[in-house]
C-alpha cells in the first residue's frame, strides 16, 4: 500500500512539473521581451519573458531589442518554463532554446534589462554589467532610459499596471527620475531608489555602493541577496 501511494504521489508531481515546463511553437514577436506560442490542441498564448525588461518599440533599441529575440525564436520550437499567469493572461517564465535561456541571451547582447527581483539575481546582473562594459547593444546610449521609467512619463504606457507577479517590480515601478552622470553620487545615502543606486554600481562602478561585494548596491533600499 505504501508503494501505491508513494508511486501515486510520483505521478501527480510529474503531471505538475510537466504543465509548468512543455515545447511550443512561436508563432510571433511582440516586443523585445514577450512573444505569442502555440501548443498542439491549445489556443496561441502570450509568453513574457522573466527576469529582463525590453525598451519599448518606441523607444531607441526598442525595434532591435525585438527583432533580436525574433532572430532567436520566430517560427521555432522552444521550451517554456512557465511560473505563473498574470492579470492579462499572459504565461510569465523562461525560454530556452537548444538548451541555453534565451531571457539571458537578450541581456547578454545588451537588448533588454535585467529585472531580477531587487537585481539580486548574480547571473542577470553580471550579464548585463558585461553588456554595460562592452557597450553592446542599448548601452551604447550615454544615458538609455529604462523601459519602467519611459512607460511612467509617457502615454500610454504612464498609467499602464504591471503584472502582479513580479513582486520585485515596486522598485522599478516607483523609480525616480534621476541624473544619470556618473561621479555626482558615491554614497547610499545620496540615492532615491534601487535603480539609481544599480546605475551608479553596475555603469558607474561604484564600489563603495557594495561594501560586501555580493552584488547588491544599498542593501538597505535594495534587499539583501539572502
Amino acid at each position: 500500500m505504501r508503494l501505491l501511494w508513494i508511486l501515486f504521489f510520483s505521478l501527480m508531481w510529474c503531471e505538475v512539473a510537466s504543465a509548468n515546463s512543455f515545447n511550443a511553437k512561436v508563432i510571433a514577436v511582440m516586443d523585445g521581451d514577450t512573444v505569442l506560442i502555440i501548443r498542439i490542441g491549445r489556443k496561441p498564448e502570450k509568453v513574457r519573458l522573466l527576469h529582463i525588461d525590453a525598451p519599448e518599440k518606441t523607444q531607441p533599441y526598442g525595434l532591435q531589442s525585438k527583432q533580436s529575440l525574433a532572430d532567436m525564436v520566430l517560427k521555432r520550437q522552444v521550451n517554456i518554463n512557465v511560473v505563473a499567469r498574470d492579470q492579462y493572461g499572459r504565461l510569465l517564465g523562461d525560454i530556452s532554446l537548444n538548451g541555453h535561456s534565451v531571457n539571458e541571451e537578450q541581456v547578454k547582447r545588451g537588448m533588454a534589462w535585467e529585472y531580477s527581483g531587487y537585481h539580486n539575481n548574480k547571473v542577470y546582473v553580471a550579464l548585463q554589467h558585461n553588456a554595460q562594459q562592452a557597450r553592446r547593444g542599448l548601452w551604447q546610449q550615454r544615458s538609455p532610459q529604462a523601459p519602467w521609467q519611459y512607460r511612467k512619463q509617457h502615454s500610454p504606457f504612464k498609467h499602464k499596471p504591471q503584472h502582479k507577479f513580479e513582486k520585485y517590480k515596486k522598485h522599478p515601478a516607483n523609480a525616480l527620475v534621476y541624473d544619470a552622470t556618473c561621479g555626482h553620487k558615491t554614497h547610499c545615502s545620496e540615492m532615491t531608489s534601487c535603480d539609481e543606486a544599480h546605475f551608479y554600481l553596475t555603469r558607474c562602478e561604484e564600489k563603495s555602493l557594495d561594501a560586501n561585494g555580493d552584488g547588491v548596491p544599498c542593501e538597505a533600499l535594495c534587499g539583501a541577496t539572502n
